[in-house]
């Protein structure tokens, strides 16, 4: 294979334009599949006869996978062929998708669940990272800004496509990524050259995927299983979690090229920044793994309606983050990133308020506006601050970084919100059993976003007007699509999934 050659195709160039095509329909397929899954979960459980925690790990399966294996999904395809490893991905997150659509029982379904988190770690990173290594510098701007506009598309219509193939089946949400992903390794093996880094050299850090893995996994399982009580069982994966952490933390620090270079966390406004993430993204998580539930369990909404009550989120954060971006470039990030997860959460706190019978209008739009405007305020502010705070030759890594505690926040907020909110077994198919811990769980995630607006307020210095904080090119906000325009070559970004990170 070539190695960094076809870095000049056109944007209106016939190659350039399916290049493109292809990185949007890959990343496109995790963003939609992350959309629908969160949706059908209520159809999923009552068809397979699923308590809410094979619900949970229908979701953390996956979000388990791909958080502790997207940093080095980026190194493997700078090192083997960023278009090899996202054709690998693409056909991996197929086949794992056929088998969740054919899965006869919650044990199938979310063993092939993790299977297809794989299979995303590996596409992921590698579809803007063909684009940033192979489109000429004079349209990669533009390039990247249409797979992060078309890639919030796939976002914004995955309710309403995932609300119409449930009315059928909700296999239909795992067996459409089939065909996709046929059109897309096509495009890619047509037009994708296979670019590698040659300065990406040294052993890989397996050892710290592992490790990170472990770690997150014996907090998953422990945190869903403390409702049972404080078993062996779950002091033993509390330990695993512990001595996970414990190794992951001494390897990072040990190995000649870490995973996550803890050296990124001396600089005070990145570790303030990922603090937010941490809690802004937990709090998200919650959010949309309750309010599904909510509205088709106590409300009555069918799954196409439950998918489309949140569209205005999505709306908002597509029509405005870029200005908002520009608004954090004038006035530096601190009050953006304080008043933007205060907004989100009066909009939580007001969601939180609904109880059976309530109305759209007046019950859940007024909420699901807060919360997008919050959301809007804060993502493109906060993504161009991580990647600010660290020197030009490590955006890509602090990126990576970035997504990954987006994801595993994610991961813990869907383990842990319903076991303290008391809910467990068959009780969220009970209304009378959902609704107060429904109130509970938001309750809690609008503390969480209150709790990142004041590190925010006291953690980020007050900017002086000369010491306006500028934008990384290329820099895109985790979860949410904007303009963007080229980042270095030499990157391994994590690009969110221009959705809400650890949806499905």
């Amino acid at each position: 294979m070539a190695t960094d050659l076809g870095t000049d195709l056109r944007l209106a160039s016939g190659p350039g334009r399916g290049l493109v095509a292809a990185a949007v329909l890959g990343s496109g397929m995790a963003m939609l599949d992350g959309t629908v899954v969160n949706v059908a979960l209520p159809t999923i459980g009552r068809d397979l006869d699923a308590g809410l925690a094979a619900l949970q790990w229908t979701v953390n399966a996956y979000t388990l996978t791909l958080a502790s294996l997207i940093l080095l999904g980026g190194s493997l395809g700078d090192r083997l062929g960023r278009r090899r490893v996202f054709v690998v991905g693409v056909v991996w997150f197929a086949l794992a998708s056929l088998v969740c659509a054919l899965a006869p029982g919650a044990v199938w379904l979310v063993a092939a669940r993790a299977v297809q988190g794989v299979g995303a770690a590996l596409m992921t990173p590698g579809s803007l990272a063909m684009i940033q290594a192979s489109i000429h510098p004079a349209d990669r701007g533009r390039a990247i800004g249409a797979w992060s506009g078309l890639g919030g598309l796939a976002a914004v219509l995955g309710p309403f496509l995932g609300g119409w193939l449930i009315a059928v089946s909700w296999r239909w949400v795992f067996a459409i990524n089939i065909p996709l992903a046929a059109v897309t390794v096509a495009l890619a093996l047509r037009f994708a050259p296979d670019t590698r880094d040659p300065e990406a050299t040294g052993p890989l850090d397996l050892a710290g995927a592992v490790l990170g893995a472990v770690a997150l996994g014996g907090a998953t399982f422990a945190l869903m299983r403390a409702p049972d009580g404080v078993s062996p069982v779950v002091i033993a994966a509390a330990g695993v979690a512990g001595a996970g952490g414990l190794g992951f933390v001494v390897r990072e620090r040990s190995a000649p090229a870490p995973m996550v270079p803890l050296s990124l966390f001396s600089d005070r406004t990145f570790t303030v920044v990922n603090l937010l993430t941490l809690a802004a993204y937990a709090a998200l998580s919650g959010l949309l793994f309750f309010l599904v539930l909510q509205l088709q369990v106590s409300l009555g909404y069918t799954p196409l309606q439950a998918g489309l009550a949140t569209l205005p989120s999505m709306a908002l954060l597509i029509l405005f983050s870029s200005r908002m971006g520009a608004l954090g470039q004038r006035i530096g990030p601190r009050l953006p990133l304080t008043v933007g997860p205060l907004l989100a959460a009066v909009g939580v706190l007001w969601l939180s308020r609904l109880q059976p019978g309530d109305g759209y209008l007046a019950g859940v739009l007024p909420g699901v506006l807060l919360f997008g405007a919050g959301l809007t305020t804060m993502v493109a502010p906060l993504t161009t601050t991580v990647m600010a705070a660290v020197p030009q030759h490590e955006v890509g890594v602090a990126s990576g970084v970035n997504n990954a505690v987006a994801r595993s926040a994610g991961l813990l907020a869907v383990a842990a919100l319903p076991a303290v909110a008391g809910l467990s077994g068959q009780g969220y198919q009970d209304p009378a059993l959902l609704t107060p811990a429904y109130t509970t769980a938001l309750t809690i995630s609008a503390g969480l976003l209150a709790v990142g607006a004041l590190i925010c307020a006291v953690g980020l210095p007050r900017p002086a007007p000369a010491e306006v904080v500028q934008p990384v090119p290329g820099a895109e906000p985790v979860g949410a699509p904007v303009r963007a325009v080229a980042l270095p070559l030499r990157v391994n970004p994590c690009p969110a999934p221009c959705q809400p990170p650890a949806m499905g």
